[in-house]
């Protein structure tokens, strides 16, 4: 038995069980005594040290044990590594949605680098003119952050120890032993002493314990002490209290067992926002009828649903009926109501859903709405069956009383789609009819439209892709004279937000680089290197075609493969990213004879492996944009970054269901059946070679040709660097919406050009649309020519 007689319910967990301890006093005490540590160290070796006899070991003899390029490949590698797997780590805990874990790691390593940088700044600084003693004394860099302690090492080792990985031990041995790789790379190096680097480790070591301490293990849960005297406060003595999860909008739920009754508790918080985000994304996309309300402020919320439940149940209606509403501390509130067992609409059997249901589902919505109360949330969940037969209500909490006529037939539209996924539109629409009448039905009809539905009723309508036509069909033979002309219930699009959105950023990010661009710089191109820029953008063309000719398992003809390729230049600038070249490729593969099914399996799997390659080669390419970096065995910020920007990308795609759709359905024509063709594919080394060796002459051209578009302006810049910035760019351009990627390359190239590369704005400019006009608008002009010749030859 727990204290105050509380156990937990079979299949739940009590609240103390899932209330994890939030801060260990074992990591503030391990944090105190590797700072004394650390500061013993320092104090002793200024103070005490002999230099004549500290260090032993010449640092000449160090460096001629491994070659010092072979140790840079061995870092390079090692590196890599870590910064993937930190990534991979980072968004697996996203994914499980403890965020307090990603900021417990990210602090650690940046108090590991920064703790680092002061304490080589403090030693550099009291050393002055002499130099730090020889036991902390490596070569010289030109980083505060890598001697005589190594800035990168101690935010590893802080990183990997404040995530707990014990659920990945493989993970965790592979980046400790890339860590164990750098350490001794950057001592045989001579970067560094045995004894700074047992203090890198400490310092590591020490700022994990800090971050452990300080941001804790999980946000804390509510005291169970409190919600339990809050319960006894109104009579309700609990026996049993168990976590159920969160409820739609987000609120955590909790039942409890009384010796009479059951207990269904909400508990609302001021600083849970996650519904406030969802009803304002509605008012921005809806019309007032439809779009649900604001809801400002905790009190609010919870005044609008216990008079939600009120109003139902003085009304007749059955709905769980409101116990008590308390406080259960600062910023929370408990909404206490009587727990109803119901077997849900979607959990009923298809035998059970009989006509007399049917009638009382419509008899007990008829009640509601002859007092001018609309529920707002009709879907399967909400409607159910209690044990003692009678239809009942859930989920009021977002409807409204006083309502008009228009929101009654909201709510006749959404029930009638929630039950013809069960029944069928036939069924739903004839008992509407016998509940309602033929007037309140056919005023429905003008609702039935996604943009009328509750959320979760929205997302099941993509199963059912037909159901609103078929019940617009069976309303409009019941009732030939209902309104046909669908109700304008959107204000905007979603699309429409983020291509206003894009257009705004694109174009405040163009204005920021434009404003001291020399315009007269334009016309001072050197025609040697536009020429060879037009080359290899020409070479892309080639290059194109040879990837598809590797991927599609037909023998098809170079010269008309080109040609094809120059006409999805031309198609391109009408369709959005990647649409327009799968759709014509496959047409051209196709007409060359290949089954509909092949050619785009085919054309998909070119797609997949150019995907495949882009992101390694990302990776790379930013690692190589540190060439500075190589000296000192530290993975350059570049690659920090553009790993950071991968793992939010890939994390907001997966923990966000409305942009999880959207990736998907834009992918899946790219992915869709690959598997049969890249078995073939890997069984064919000759074709394997052509088409990644095309994917990968493609990428070059591109490359090369923003490389030469810079150099014909007289700048200047690494072409790692060059490299990173055209495959971030056009990375964004595939995720624009508009055709192209028109505007967003654009303004990635020529922020990428300034930040990444250092190429000043007035020459990134010219350079920017110099490529894009060699590689988008200029080969659309033979690919008009290319894409009627391939129509008239009947090829696509």
């Amino acid at each position: 038995m727990r204290p105050g007689g509380i156990r937990p319910e079979n299949g739940g967990a009590a609240l103390e069980d899932i209330r994890p301890t939030a801060r260990k006093p074992l990591d503030l005490l391990l944090a105190v005594i590797g700072v004394l540590v650390v500061v013993a160290v320092l104090l002793l070796v200024w103070i005490g040290t002999d230099s004549d006899a500290a260090e032993t070991t010449d640092p000449d003899e160090l460096r001629a044990l491994v070659p010092p390029s072979i140790l840079a490949l061995i870092v390079g590698v090692a590196n890599l590594t870590v910064i993937i797997l930190v990534s991979i780590t980072a968004l697996e805990v996203l994914i499980r949605r403890e965020f307090r874990q990603v900021v417990r790691g990210l602090v650690a390593g940046a108090l590991g680098y920064g703790l680092t940088g002061a304490i080589n700044a403090a030693v550099l600084a009291i050393s002055v003119p002499v130099g730090p003693p020889d036991v902390l004394a490596g070569a010289a860099t030109d980083s505060v952050f890598t001697s005589p302690l190594h800035g990168y090492l101690a935010a590893a080792i802080g990183y990997v120890r404040a995530v707990p990985l014990g659920h990945l031990p493989r993970v965790r041995v592979v980046m400790w032993s890339g860590i164990a790789v750098t350490a001794v790379s950057v001592l045989l190096a001579g970067l560094t002493t045995s004894l700074a680097l047992v203090l890198t480790v400490l310092v590591g070591w020490t700022c994990a314990s800090v971050a452990r301490y300080a941001v804790g293990l999980s946000w804390p849960a509510p005291a169970t002490e409190r919600l339990v005297r809050e319960l006894r406060r109104f009579g309700l003595e609990p026996l049993t209290l168990t976590a159920e999860g969160s409820d739609a909008e987000g609120n955590q739920r909790f039942t409890a067992d009384t010796v009479d009754r059951g207990l269904d508790i909400i508990l609302m918080r001021a600083d849970d926002t996650a519904g406030f985000w969802k009803r304002l994304l509605g008012v921005v996309l809806l019309r007032a009828p439809v779009a649900p309300p604001m809801l400002v402020g905790l009190h609010r919320r919870v005044e609008h649903a216990a008079l939600m439940h009120f109003a139902a149940g003085q009304a007749g209606v059955a709905v769980p009926r409101v116990l008590a509403i308390t406080e259960v501390g600062t910023g929370a509130v408990a909404l206490i109501r009587e727990q109803v067992r119901l077997r849900t609409l979607g959990d009923l059997r298809e035998e059970e859903i009989t006509s007399g249901l049917l009638d009382r589902v419509w008899t007990e919505l008829a009640l509601l709405h002859r007092h001018r109360i609309a529920h707002g949330n009709l879907n399967g969940d909400t409607v159910g069956l209690r044990l003692d037969g009678r239809v009942a209500f859930t989920g009021m909490s977002t409807g409204s009383v006083a309502a008009t006529p228009l929101k009654a037939s909201l709510d006749v539209a959404a029930l009638l789609t929630a039950l013809a996924m069960r029944v069928g539109g036939e069924r739903a629409v004839r008992s509407a009819v016998r509940g309602l009448g033929v007037e309140a039905v056919a005023a429905a009809l003008p609702f039935m439209q996604p943009a009328g539905m509750p959320q979760a009723l929205r997302s099941r309508l993509r199963s059912y892709p037909r159901i609103l036509g078929a019940i617009r069909a069976q309303i409009t033979d019941v009732a030939p004279e209902a309104p046909a002309r669908p109700a304008k219930l959107e204000r905007m699009r979603p699309r429409t937000v983020v291509s206003v959105v894009a257009a705004t950023v694109v174009g405040i990010a163009l204005a920021y680089q434009l404003v001291d661009v020399d315009f007269s710089t334009i016309q001072q191109a050197d025609l040697g290197w536009a020429a060879t820029a037009l080359v290899t953008s020409t070479l892309c063309m080639l290059a194109a075609a040879m990837a598809l000719m590797g991927f599609v398992p037909l023998k098809l003809p170079l010269w008309p493969t080109v040609l094809a390729q120059y006409a999805v230049s031309f198609v391109r600038i009408a369709a959005p990213a990647g649409v327009g070249m799968v759709a014509l490729n496959t047409r051209y593969v196709t007409r060359m004879g290949a089954p509909t099914g092949l050619a785009l399996s085919a054309v998909g799997l070119s797609q997949a492996v150019g995907l495949l390659i882009h992101v390694p080669l990302l990776l790379v390419f930013a690692y190589l944009t540190g060439t500075a970096h190589f000296a000192d065995f530290s993975p350059p910020m570049t690659l920090i970054l553009v790993s950071a920007v991968l793992s939010l990308v890939v994390a907001s795609v997966l923990l966000l269901p409305a942009l999880r759709r959207t990736m998907l359905e834009r992918a899946r024509p790219y992915f869709q059946g690959i598997l049969p063709p890249l078995l073939d594919l890997l069984q064919n080394p000759r074709r394997l070679a052509m088409g990644t060796g095309g994917t990968l002459l493609l990428t070059a051209g591109f490359i090369l040709s923003l490389y030469f578009s810079v150099l014909a302006f007289g700048g200047t810049a690494n072409p790692a660097a060059v490299a990173v910035v055209f495959l971030a760019g056009n990375a964004l351009g595939s995720a624009a919406p508009t055709p192209g990627g028109l505007g967003a390359v654009e303004a990635a190239l020529l922020g990428g050009l300034t930040a990444v590369a250092g190429v000043p704005a007035a020459i990134a400019l010219p350079a920017v649309l110099l490529f894009r006009l060699l590689t988008f608008w200029f080969p659309a002009l033979p690919g008009w020519g290319a894409f009627h010749y391939l129509q008239r030859r009947e090829a696509i």
